[in-house]
């Protein structure tokens, strides 16, 4: 089994120094997927949901989640964020968020990825859940991190 970097020889939990690790450009992309009525669907891609513009509510709570990530995530380092960008687009059952992070740092971006879909799809919920109880959030899920010493990976097409 391969070596957990969050835990010391002891095992107790420690954040990994990655103090002796290149700063590179780091990317990643991460969506979520939020099942909803297709009347709800509907009314949220048209701007008619009582609570105002569901959409900009999404895209906004997604970039302030991914700049939170470190005071969510215990080991998650804080990270200078270069960018960050996110779409939600009308998929067969509901919406897909997609957030892509970018950094140059000594670690990646992948939890703030991670982290902004999820709070996304929160604030979807949050948005249409008084005319829809029973949304369903998930999967959730990284498409893609590059940068670093791993290099590139991106997820099989399903």
């Amino acid at each position: 089994m391969a070596e957990f970097s969050h835990l010391g020889a002891d095992g107790e939990v420690r954040m990994v120094d990655v103090s002796e690790k290149q700063e590179t450009a780091r990317t990643a992309t991460a969506e979520a997927f939020v099942t909803l009525r297709p009347e709800v669907r509907r009314k949220l891609f048209a701007g008619e949901l009582p609570k105002g513009d569901a959409l900009a509510s999404v895209r906004l709570a997604a970039i302030m989640a991914a700049k939170k990530t470190p005071e969510l995530v215990p080991l998650c380092h804080p990270l200078p964020l270069t960018g960050i960008t996110v779409s939600v687009e009308e998929v067969g059952p509901g919406a897909r968020i997609v957030a892509s992070v970018s950094t140059t740092a000594r670690t990646g971006v992948e939890m703030e990825a991670m982290t902004a879909v999820s709070v996304g799809a929160l604030a979807l919920y949050d948005m249409v859940k008084g005319v829809d109880k029973g949304v369903e959030i998930g999967p959730i899920r990284l498409l893609e991190k590059s940068g670093g010493r791993s290099g590139t990976w991106r997820r099989e097409p399903d």
